[in-house]
């Protein structure tokens, strides 16, 4: 197609590459039906691919286009944020448009993981809400060696309590009321449950700190203790939980995988090395963006205005740890 060019959007880094229509009318469906063997090899290169003044009124066409490149679209099971279904599809994380979603690899708080991320800008907000990415690579390399050694030879531990009003609900995060099913899915994965006495579900996992690309065989940062860690909450709502309650029965707090504390350097040696790898760009209306989740972190900043920004995820990948913490 002659109405469609290429350029990239971070040509120093070879980041995010852009396929932009130059006229109305491009249907990114038939787009990528003619093209995607090229926006494939390019996405594995540049780790994102964006599509930009292409056609895209709604979700349907959303999810068609997502479905052309042979990947069943993932449910979002184990979840950790609130999402609403949206056909075949979800709405990006609903938080208050206040609030900054930090970097991070979907589902990289446990061993299995999207191959890709999808999204659509089906509203662009008024000012703000980019979802920002950062190279996991270059995370990787950015954070102090010591605090790599830490985290690979002991890998992150995840506790979670669900109780409702506090974070999620267990039969939200596993899309059932039925707790064999949730003991039967945790069992499969290695996620040690524990049923409290007000009838909250605890979890235990202890995941990767970070893994090898599948592709590049390059070592990329992937887990989400920074995001987890009772640190990351604002310091009121953090006295506030810890004022009624136990550090054991917080929502969701992250250790060391031998359950000792993660020094308060270490994650911010890590927030560090995402605030300086963060490649943050306005969305537009229709914007399409794929994300290769493995190479690329993905957050939120906050934003004004109405704001709708749909997330598809295909493909899936297994573990593959570098440290000792996960086989």
């Amino acid at each position: 197609m002659n109405d469609v060019k290429e350029w990239c959007l971070y040509p120093d880094r070879d980041r995010v590459a852009v396929f932009e229509a130059t006229g109305p009318g491009v249907s990114p469906v038939t787009w990528a039906e003619q093209n995607a063997e090229r926006f494939t090899a390019r996405l594995r290169t540049a780790g994102a691919c964006l599509l930009r003044g292409f056609d895209v009124p709604d979700a349907p066409v959303f999810s068609r286009f997502v479905r052309v490149f042979g990947e069943e679209l993932g449910e979002y099971n184990y979840g950790s944020t609130p999402r609403s279904k949206v056909g075949d599809v979800y709405t990006s994380t609903e938080y208050p448009a206040t609030e900054v979603i930090p970097q991070h690899n979907e589902m990289s708080y446990t061993t299995t993981w999207p191959e890709r991320i999808w999204f659509y800008s089906a509203v662009a907000a008024r000012t703000g809400g980019e979802t920002p990415l950062a190279d996991g690579h270059a995370v990787h390399q950015r954070i102090p060696a010591e605090v790599r050694e830490r985290f690979e030879r002991h890998g992150v531990r995840y506790v979670r309590n669900y109780r409702p009003g506090l974070g999620l609900r267990w039969q939200d995060a596993f899309g059932t009321d039925d707790p064999v099913r949730v003991e039967r899915f945790c069992a499969e994965r290695g996620i040690e449950t524990s049923w409290l006495d007000d009838g909250a579900l605890r979890t235990t996992e202890v995941c990767q700190a970070t893994t090898v690309h599948p592709v590049t065989g390059l070592p990329v940062w992937l887990n989400q203790a920074h995001l987890f860690h009772v640190s990351n909450l604002k310091e009121a709502t953090r006295q506030a939980l810890l004022d009624l309650m136990p550090e054991e029965d917080l929502p969701r707090n992250a250790y060391f995988g031998d359950g000792s504390p993660i020094p308060a350097a270490d994650l911010a040696a890590v927030r560090r090395a995402y605030q300086d790898e963060l490649l943050a760009f306005p969305w537009q209306q229709g914007d399409l963006l794929a994300v290769d989740n493995l190479a690329m972190a993905h957050g939120r900043l906050s934003f004004e205005g109405p704001r709708t920004v749909l997330v598809a995820m295909t493909g899936t990948v297994e573990g593959r740890a570098t440290g000792e913490a996960v086989a």
